[in-house]
């Protein structure tokens, strides 16, 4: 009998995370005590797992979703990380990994703290603690035998290459290694991708997408992606089925009580053609994006109603649908800031299949949709809130969404 996909459901609030059957949405597997670090998410690794940090715990957590089924456990492994975890990501093999920290519930960054991970060290997964620089940096990882682990720092802007090998002999004491290279930035990065095809990096700021060639330990500038138009991109995601990065523009005024009047594009480019363009999504919060088998999902937030808008990636990317979704109570209003004591959508997809997840922070509901047959839609409940929107993953056998290796 063929595998389904599953949905892996956290609620960092509650504590606890489900693993759910898809499109029953029958619970196969439940975690207690486990609070998914709500801005690293989730990161997919190779054979259909998937992996991330328990912030209360201070651990690197990798689950087998598909384990319990074939006699193995939920928990592949565990490693103890520095926390708050910001952002987390992995070479392509997905063994050797880095996570960075952020504010946590403090009002400036205080944690100048990283953690690089050799999930396949002898006899049990080797973790080593450095400093780098405050500040919330992005990570990303390339590829080689021993890949680069590259910070992206904001306030003077920065790239900074470490090697992955250099980093896992680093002396006990947390010492500040010196970098193999560096390449300036502007100062308001946020955003980050890796295509190991063309062994480039890229690092979303308001002036466009810087890029950055990696060549041995040496990081090569070259032309930033224009936005083409107002605004900037708050998130990269990498679509390795087609071969596309893709992210939200955001525009219009910049009060964050305002929220309701921003403007949202779709804005993508191919990798290989350097083709770009945008979409317009239509106003409120977009942030987080899901890449499904033929579609990219984008969950829009505003007072007048929210919906699921589905692109169509062809040579000329559409919209192909939008879908409503049902109301959030404590959603944001406006003249008030859309982050703070508010509920949130968290969405997920994989390139594997059409299936699109999105919650509803509060309600513990999670509308799952089809994106071939956006007719086609399904409620399913777990027995906790989710509040502040919950993170979702949802993956399939042999799921090629590793080929994104950075936390979402």
């Amino acid at each position: 009998m063929p595998l389904s996909p599953l949905l892996v459901v956290a609620d960092q609030i509650a504590g606890s995370l489900r693993v759910l059957n898809l499109p029953s949405g029958q619970v196969s597997s439940t975690i207690e005590r486990r609070h998914i670090a709500e801005h690293a998410g989730f990161l997919a690794l190779p054979r259909s797992r998937t992996a991330f940090v328990d912030d209360r715990a201070g651990e690197l957590v990798v689950l087998d979703p598909y384990g319990p089924a074939n006699g193995r456990p939920l928990i592949e492994m565990t490693a103890p990380v520095a926390v708050p975890a910001e952002h987390l990501a992995a070479d392509p093999t997905g063994t050797r990994l880095a996570v960075t920290t952020g504010l946590g519930h403090h009002e400036e960054a205080w944690s100048d703290l990283v953690t690089a991970i050799d999930l396949e060290a002898p006899d049990s997964p080797d973790t080593v603690r450095f400093r780098a620089r405050t500040g919330e940096p992005g990570v990303t990882l390339t590829g080689s035998e021993d890949p680069l682990v590259v910070l992206r720092h904001r306030e003077p802007g920065l790239l900074a290459a470490y090697r992955h090998t250099d980093l896992l002999s680093t002396a006990p004491g947390c010492p500040r290694p010196r970098p193999r290279s560096t390449l300036p930035l502007p100062d308001d990065g946020h955003g980050d991708a890796h295509d190991p095809h063309t062994r480039r990096l890229f690092a979303a700021t308001g002036s466009g997408v810087h890029r950055a060639r990696y060549e041995g330990a040496d990081l090569v500038p070259e032309a930033a992606i224009p936005w083409i138009g107002p605004g900037r991109g708050y998130y990269l995601r990498l679509d390795p089925v087609r071969r596309l990065l893709w992210s939200g523009v955001r525009s219009g005024p910049p009060e964050p009580d305002q929220w309701h009047r921003w403007n949202n594009d779709a804005w993508w480019h191919h990798l290989d053609s350097g083709r770009t363009g945008r979409l317009p999504l239509g106003p409120g919060l977009v942030f987080r994006l899901a890449v499904a088998a033929r579609h990219i999902a984008y969950a829009r937030v505003h007072p007048d109603g929210d919906d699921v808008v589905l692109v169509e990636p062809g040579p000329s990317p559409r919209i192909a649908a939008r879908i409503p979704l049902p109301p959030m109570t404590g959603a944001p209003q406006r003249g008030a800031t859309p982050w703070d004591g508010v509920q949130r959508r968290a969405i997920a997809a994989s390139p594997a299949g059409p299936l699109v997840a999105v919650t509803r922070g509060g309600h513990g509901e999670i509308e799952l949709l089809d994106a071939d047959r956006p007719d086609r839609r399904t409620t399913l409940t777990v027995p906790t809130p989710l509040d502040e929107g919950g993170r979702i993953t949802l993956l399939y056998p042999d799921d090629p969404a590793h080929a994104d290796a950075v936390g979402r």
